[in-house]
C-alpha cells in the first residue's frame, strides 16, 4: 500500500502518538460516508380526498429533478397503519447508525374536519421499503388530554445530547393557539416514553404549526409556520433542543405572496448548499428555495421539475443501494438518469482483491477496510455478488483484536486463492498486519477464516535495506500448478509456496528487479502464454498513484517493460484520482478481463489532503488487450461496467 520513506515512517509515528493522547471514536468511517449519498427520495401525500391522504414515494438523481414511483400511488396502506384511514405530512429520517429508518405521519383524514384527529403513526424500517407501524394516540395514552383538538404535522429528530430519537409536533388544546411540543421516543420507536412537553412558541404566542428541524455546525434551526394576522415560515434556533432557550428570527423566509404551509428543509448531496421547500398549498404546487446559510434564500423554482404534484412532505438524501431497493420494488421511472456503478462498494475501502469461487459460483471482494485515520483498520471484510454490480456485505472474516495474535493493527491489503485439494475446495487468505503478513484459510470464500498462528512474512528478504513487508498477492501457475506469494513495499519479492499453502519453500525468495516506478501492490495475471505483472506508482496519498506493467515468460522473471506500459491513471478533469492497488478478474472460460482498483473517495478525497490516502473507494472497469497482448490503457469511469449475466 506505501512506502517505507521517512515521511511514512514518521507519519504513522507521530499518528501512533496522537492516538495514545486522544483516544476516542475521531477518525473512525462513519455510518454512511457523504460521499455514498448521491440519490434522494421525496416522501410526501397529494391531497385532501381519503384516496390521496397516503404515503406516496419519488427519487430523484440530482436534488432537482423528481420522478414518481408506482405509478404515484401510495406505497403503502392508510387503513392499514393508521386509526382514521388516512395519514398526511410523512417526514422521514435516516438513523444515527446509518442504516434505520423512522417516518412518522399525521393520522388523519380531513374529510372528518380539521380538529378530528388525536393521534399520529410511528413507523421503522431498514430498507425503506417494509415498515413496522404503531400508532400513538396522544388522547387516550396520557392523562390529562381530554381537552386535546388535534395532532398535527409530527417530525423526528435524533437527538445527541440525550441519545434518543426526539419526536416534535404541534398540538392544539380548547380554546388556545396550537403550539410545538416534543416527547422522546421508546427503544422500539413504537410509542413515546412520557407525556409531551413545549418544545417552543414564538415570542407572540400565536399558533405554530409544522415545524421543521435542522442541525448545522452545532446549531438546532427549527423552521416553522406561524399564524399570525400575517401568516408564513420563520425561523428559531438553539444549542439544546428541549432547553427551551430559542432565538427567534422575525424575517419572514418564504418567496411568495401566496399562502404557505410544511416547510422542510434538506442539504444537498456533496454541497454546501441547503434546499428550503415548502408547499404552496393555495396554488397546488411546491417552492424550492437555496440557501448557504440557513438565513437568505433564493428561488430556484425554474431548476425545478416533478411530474407529480405533491403536499406537505419532506426529502431524504440515499445510497445508490437504497435507490436500486426502492427500483428494485417499484420500477424505474422512464426519465431516470442512468445510475453509475463506481464505485462499486459503498463505503472507505481500497486494495481490492477480486475472486470468482468456483465452489458458490459468486465473486467476491477482499479490500482493506479504509476511512481510519493513519491506516489504522484493524479488520477485513467480504463482499459478494453474482452479477459484479450489487454487492452484498458478508462482514467480517478476520479481526486481528479477535482472530490474530502476533499483530493487532494496520490490517491492510489482503489476497486469496481459491485451491481444490483432495477434491475440496479451499480458500487461503493472505493479508498484512503490523507491516507484516499473515495468511489464514477457510472451507468457504466468505469464511470463517482461521488464522495459521504466526506470520507467513515477517522480515526483509536477504539484501534488501527499505521498505515494509506488506502488499501480498497470491498466483498459481496454470503451466505448472504452483502457487507463488509476491509481496514488498519498496522491492518485489517473491517465494514459492508450501503444497499446504501456509508455509513458504525454504531457499526460494527472491528479489525481482523492476524499474523505477514500482513502489508497492504487485498483481500477476496469465493470458496466452504471458505473465503479467502489474504494480502502483508513487504514494497512495498522492493524486498521481497509478498502475503500470511489465511482461514475463516466467512467474519469477525476468520482467520486460513496455515503453507506454501505463495500466490505469486518473483523470482529474472528471474528479478521478489515485487509481492505483488493483487485481484483475477473468470471467470463467472467457478472454473477458475486469480491473478492480482504489480510488480516493469521489468527490470528497481531493479535498482532504494526505487523508485522501486513507478515505478511497473501490471501482471496476473493463481490462482489453490489443491485438499484440499489450494491455490497453484503461480509461476509469464513474459508470463503471453494466452488469453481467
Amino acid at each position: 500500500m506505501r512506502k517505507t520513506h521517512f515521511s511514512i515512517v514518521l507519519f504513522l509515528l507521530l499518528f501512533s502518538f496522537s492516538q495514545a493522547q486522544n483516544n476516542n471514536t475521531k477518525g473512525i468511517p462513519p455510518a454512511i460516508a457523504e460521499k455514498d449519498l448521491t440519490a434522494y427520495l421525496f416522501v410526501y401525500f397529494t391531497g385532501n380526498s381519503v384516496e390521496e391522504e397516503a404515503v406516496r414515494y419519488a427519487i430523484s438523481a440530482d436534488g432537482y429533478h423528481y420522478y414518481h414511483l408506482n405509478n404515484n400511488k401510495p406505497v403503502i396502506d392508510s387503513k392499514v397503519i393508521s386509526s382514521t384511514g388516512g395519514v398526511r405530512d410523512p417526514h422521514i429520517l435516516r438513523g444515527d447508525d446509518g442504516k434505520t429508518f423512522y417516518m412518522v405521519l399525521t393520522d388523519m383524514t380531513s374529510s372528518k374536519g380539521w380538529d378530528s384527529n388525536r393521534a399520529m403513526v410511528l413507523l421503522k424500517s431498514t430498507d425503506l421499503v417494509n415498515w413496522k407501524s404503531s400508532i400513538v394516540n396522544i388522547q387516550t395514552a396520557f392523562p390529562g388530554n381530554e381537552n386535546l383538538k388535534r395532532v398535527w404535522a409530527p417530525q423526528t429528530i435524533y437527538d445527541a445530547k440525550a441519545g434518543k430519537y426526539l419526536i416534535y409536533f404541534s398540538l392544539q388544546y380548547a380554546g388556545g393557539p396550537d403550539k410545538i411540543y416534543y416527547a422522546y421516543a421508546n427503544k422500539d420507536f413504537t410509542g413515546l416514553e412520557s407525556a409531551p412537553k413545549l418544545l417552543f412558541v414564538p415570542k407572540s404566542e400565536r399558533a405554530c404549526i409544522d415545524g421543521d428541524i435542522i442541525e448545522k455546525d452545532g446549531i438546532y434551526h427549527l423552521f416553522y409556520k406561524t399564524e399570525t394576522e400575517n401568516p408564513g415560515i420563520k425561523v428559531a434556533t438553539t444549542t439544546d433542543l428541549t432547553s427551551g432557550k430559542w432565538t427567534e428570527n422575525d424575517n419572514y423566509l418564504q418567496q411568495t405572496k401566496d399562502g404557505v404551509e410544511g416547510s422542510s428543509v434538506f442539504k444537498l448531496n456533496n454541497s454546501d448548499d441547503y434546499i428550503l421547500m415548502y408547499d404552496v398549498y393555495t396554488k397546488g404546487r411546491y417552492q424550492f428555495t437555496k440557501s448557504k446559510d440557513l438565513e437568505n434564500f433564493t428561488v430556484i423554482d425554474n431548476d425545478i421539475s416533478m411530474d407529480f404534484n405533491p403536499r406537505h412532505g419532506t426529502i431524504l438524501p440515499i445510497t445508490r443501494s437504497e435507490l436500486k431497493k426502492l427500483i428494485t420494488k417499484w420500477g424505474m421511472p422512464d426519465k431516470f438518469p442512468k445510475i453509475n456503478n463506481n464505485p462499486v462498494l459503498e463505503g472507505y475501502y481500497a486494495d481490492p482483491e477480486i475472486l470468482y469461487s468456483n465452489k458458490t459460483k459468486k465473486y467476491y471482494i477482499y479490500p482493506t477496510s479504509d476511512g481510519f485515520d493513519g491506516w489504522s483498520g484493524n479488520y477485513f471484510k467480504t463482499f459478494s455478488s453474482d452479477n459484479l454490480t450489487d454487492w452484498k456485505d458478508e462482514g467480517i472474516i478476520v479481526d486481528l483484536r479477535k482472530d490474530v495474535t502476533w499483530a493487532n493493527r494496520n490490517a491492510w491489503a489482503p489476497c486469496i486463492v481459491e485451491k481444490k485439494i483432495k477434491g475440496k475446495y479451499n480458500y487461503f487468505y493472505y493479508f498484512t498486519a503490523a507491516q507484516k503478513i499473515g495468511v489464514a484459510s477457510s472451507d468457504n470464500p466468505n469464511g470463517p477464516f482461521t488464522d495459521s498462528g504466526k506470520a507467513l512474512v515477517s522480515t526483509r528478504p536477504e539484501g534488501v535495506k527499505g521498505g515494509q513487508e506488506i502488499d501480498p498477492d497470491v498466483f498459481t501457475d496454470p503451466k505448472t500448478g504452483k502457487s507463488y506469494l509476491y509481496w514488498g513495499n519498496g522491492y518485489m519479492a517473491v517465494a514459492e509456496l508450501n503444497a499446504n499453502m501456509i508455509s513458504i519453500k525454504e531457499g526460494s525468495t527472491k528479489i525481482i528487479k523492476v524499474d523505477d516506478t514500482f513502489r508497492e501492490g504487485t498483481y500477476v495475471i496469465y493470458r496466452k502464454g504471458t505473465y503479467y505483472f502489474l504494480w502502483s506508482e508513487d504514494d497512495t496519498r498522492s493524486p498521481n498513484y497509478k498502475v503500470r506493467y511489465g511482461t514475463s515468460k516466467s512467474p519469477l522473471g525476468p520482467i520486460e517493460i513496455p515503453k507506454d506500459n501505463i495500466v490505469i491513471q486518473g483523470i482529474p478533469d472528471q474528479g478521478i484520482y489515485a487509481t492505483g492497488h488493483n487485481s484483475v478478474l477473468q470471467i470463467p472460460n472467457k478472454d473477458e478481463w475486469y480491473i478492480t482498483y482504489h480510488r480516493f473517495s469521489y468527490p470528497t478525497g481531493i479535498k482532504m489532503g494526505d487523508a485522501g490516502g486513507f478515505h478511497r473507494e473501490v471501482c471496476m472497469d473493463k481490462l482489453e488487450f490489443n491485438p499484440d497482448g499489450s494491455i490497453k490503457q484503461v480509461i476509469p469511469t464513474h459508470s463503471g461496467i453494466d452488469a453481467i449475466k
